[in-house]
């Protein structure tokens, strides 16, 4: 099995390395942490300075998984380009245009597939990570001009191998899904719990599961929030403008008749697609894997909310919703 090399050993790259070793992969990290470092190393993981755990991948013909925050981002591709400017290299970064735009800038030469898998928690850094993160979770795989099938199937075989399934798509694609569902939640869930606290003591006594659910991750480290949500800034402008007329909308109606049906009446609707969409089963196909072009049938399978459960040497494993 292809080694890893992880840049990055906090949650998610913590868990990336925790869960491809498991699988049987050989692999080793670099962090910039000075804790998540000890710690790893503390729990029997092989972690090294970054220039030293490059040339290692560079000499092995690992596969390069960068798990930094996109701030920094820029800075471990400049150290890649210059260790091992044709690697093989993915990410776990969870904005993926502006990574494409700086890996075709800074390593032209580097096989690689942006990847973002769909998991976390609230907390951060290699404690909280675990090997069965990912289980069953799914895990975004770009496509784009340009990908070719080789580096694609190898962040594929990473994701499968650490127990996610595989949704192929554009990285704007990626961009604007997650604009929606994560980061915009990650926006409301600070409003909301600067909202509740401005109600004081009472109001916070008082709280209780819907708050504390729709408040959770704005437990998250304020800084790792900041990174993913300003980095993808131009997605979430927009999932922000369609949240602000539907405030909007909602206001409205209850200000003019104290009703609040359509917006209750949409939402319960909405919950009950995504509640659909995983209960209503399943159908199975296949798709032969011949050469590049072919990933643009997964990217449309995957806009169409189709799932890659498995890869063998020619073809891939696809699931796709029953109720579509």
């Amino acid at each position: 099995m292809r080694a890893v090399c992880v840049i990055g050993l906090g949650l998610i790259g913590g868990s990336v390395l925790r869960a491809a070793t498991a699988a049987g992969r050989p692999g080793w990290g670099a962090t910039a942490g000075a804790d998540d470092a000890v710690r790893a190393g503390d729990d029997g993981y092989e972690v090294t300075g970054i220039e030293d755990a490059l040339r290692r991948a560079a000499a092995e013909d690992a596969l390069i998984v960068i798990a930094t925050p996109v701030t920094a981002a820029r800075d471990v591709l400049r150290k890649i380009a210059w260790h091992a400017p044709e690697a093989r290299l993915t990410d776990v970064i969870s904005v993926k245009d502006a990574v494409d735009a700086e890996v075709r800038s800074l390593l032209p030469g580097a096989r690689y597939a942006g990847g973002h898998p769909m998991a976390g928690t609230a907390s951060s850094g290699w404690a909280a990570g675990s090997a069965d993160l990912f289980q069953g979770a799914p895990w975004a795989v770009a496509v784009e001009e340009g990908t070719t099938l080789g580096a694609w199937r190898d962040a594929a075989e990473l994701a499968l191998d650490c127990g996610a399934h595989v949704v192929a798509v554009s990285a704007a694609e990626h961009d604007s899904a997650v604009a929606r569902i994560s980061h915009l939640p990650h926006v409301f869930a600070n409003i909301l719990a600067a909202v509740g606290a401005d109600g004081g003591p009472l109001a916070l006594s008082l709280a209780a599961g819907s708050f504390r659910d729709a408040t959770r991750v704005a437990a998250s480290e304020p800084e790792l929030v900041r990174a993913m949500t300003e980095g993808n800034r131009v997605a979430l402008l927009d999932a922000v403008d369609d949240a602000l007329g539907r405030l909007g909308a909602a206001r409205g109606s209850l200000a003019s008749s104290g009703a609040l049906k359509t917006t209750v009446d949409g939402g319960h609707a909405a919950r009950g697609e995504l509640d659909r969409l995983s209960d209503g089963g399943w159908t199975r196909t296949t798709v032969q894997l011949r050469g590049d072009r072919d990933l643009r049938k997964l990217r449309d399978l995957g806009a169409r909310g189709g799932r890659v459960t498995a890869l063998t040497e020619k073809a891939a494993a696809v699931e796709l919703p029953a109720t579509e």
